[in-house]
């Protein structure tokens, strides 16, 4: 079979997710567009060759309704040939993506083939497709009566359950933004980000930091969901999650680009990476968020790796309590977990994620010249993604 490797990773900076953003000027097509162009002349690439583009996205609507891939190939100056699919797993949808893109190029369906993401929240805000439908249906909601819950009741339930206290939600989330803040400062963001041309400037630099952050700080905020109508179902709850705890809306894109090792060198491009193994997997709908921790099971099982084996692990900081969740079922210590800052600080634009975090993860091994990572998404429904990503310049 085809071994199939990643020759390389970009991504936009991340914009806060709403008017005023430092990307809200930007129509989503056009950011990934922007991205898209990078990733191409980064290798010197002839798009022309390019099998598939395959593009995670949360929000098939409005902006984002018309196939984003295939728009921004398009605005992007692309050849009409070059095709585009969307795909929704959502928060995963972006690392599937990835997966898809490499189990293609292994089964032989492509030689090249770009794995990407984008999303742009503020200009397409979360829900907005579902309005007042219910998603679910009466048979869902009979097995799982009295019903699921919003995911910020699950991210309750998931610290409740690994009695994890405000204090520790608090310091982690304030943890993300100093690790995010001193790679920012460091330059270690630098190889991964491209610059993006809005129509108010050009954004070259991560909007949603915040430096300056303290557990004191974040223990000022109420939580977000004590009073949600569904809250009093669960009156043993002492309600933690906050807007400081969890991740913030973003917008932002990503792109990597996967092909046979063979067409790599072909093209006298190095490859920076392979994916080891990857696994998918689901879970309890109610907790909802707990599934990175049966797909990590999974995917050691299936890649023959331990822990130890891993020099970093990428837990999608969706909220606070599923990165600290896993650690506890897992025990990684904290320098291996998050070493860059996540979704708290960095963001989380729903469909671009899973690439992001693989970017960033990718960088990280590469400058620290260690071998594997691993990164993990919970996804909305109760399912998880997970891979172990090998940095191929590692010596050893």
């Amino acid at each position: 079979m085809p071994a199939a490797v990643v020759v390389d990773a970009v991504r936009s900076p991340m914009g806060r997710g709403k008017p005023g953003g430092a990307l809200s000027g930007l129509h989503p097509v056009d950011l990934l567009a922007q991205v898209l162009q990078a990733l191409a002349q980064r290798s010197d690439l002839d798009p022309a060759t390019v099998d598939d583009v395959l593009v995670g996205c949360v929000g098939q609507n409005g902006e984002q309704s018309a196939t984003p891939g295939r728009q921004a190939v398009l605005a992007a100056g692309w050849p009409e040939s070059v095709p585009s699919v969307t795909i929704e797993r959502k928060c995963g949808s972006g690392q599937q993506a990835l997966d898809f893109a490499v189990q293609g190029v292994v089964a032989g369906a492509y030689d090249v083939v770009v794995a990407a993401g984008v999303e742009s929240m503020s200009r397409v805000p979360m829900g907005s497709a579902r309005g007042d439908a219910d998603p679910h249906g009466p048979r869902v909601a009979e097995r799982y009566s009295p019903g699921l819950v919003p995911q910020g009741i699950s991210a309750e339930l998931v610290a409740d359950k690994w009695s994890l206290s405000r204090e520790r939600l608090d310091a982690y989330a304030a943890r993300s933004h100093a690790r995010a803040a001193e790679a920012t400062a460091s330059g270690a963001f630098d190889r991964e980000i491209i610059p993006v041309t809005t129509p108010d400037g050009v954004v070259s630099a991560d909007e949603t930091i915040r430096p300056g952050t303290t557990p004191e700080r974040l223990a000022g905020l109420k939580a977000a969901f004590a009073g949600h109508p569904l809250a009093a179902r669960f009156p043993e709850l002492d309600w933690k999650i906050t807007a400081g705890n969890s991740s913030q809306l973003t917008d932002g894109a990503a792109a990597v680009l996967v092909m046979s090792e063979e067409r790599a060198g072909a093209l006298g491009l190095k490859p920076r990476a392979r994916i080891v193994a990857s696994a998918v997997t689901g879970d309890d709908p109610v907790l909802m968020l707990t599934g990175p921790i049966p797909a990590t099971h999974r995917l050691l099982a299936r890649s023959g790796l331990s822990l130890d084996d891993v020099a970093a692990v990428e837990v999608n900081e969706a909220f606070a309590s599923v990165p600290l969740a896993w650690q506890a079922e897992f025990g990684v210590d904290d320098a291996r977990l998050n070493p860059r800052g996540g979704a708290i600080a960095l963001g989380h634009p729903l469909g671009a994620s899973g690439v992001r975090l693989a970017t960033t993860l990718l960088g990280f091994l590469e400058d620290t010249g260690q071998r594997y990572g691993l990164q993990t998404m919970c996804e909305a429904g109760g399912m998880a993604n997970a891979m172990v990503i090998e940095n191929l310049s590692a010596k050893g």
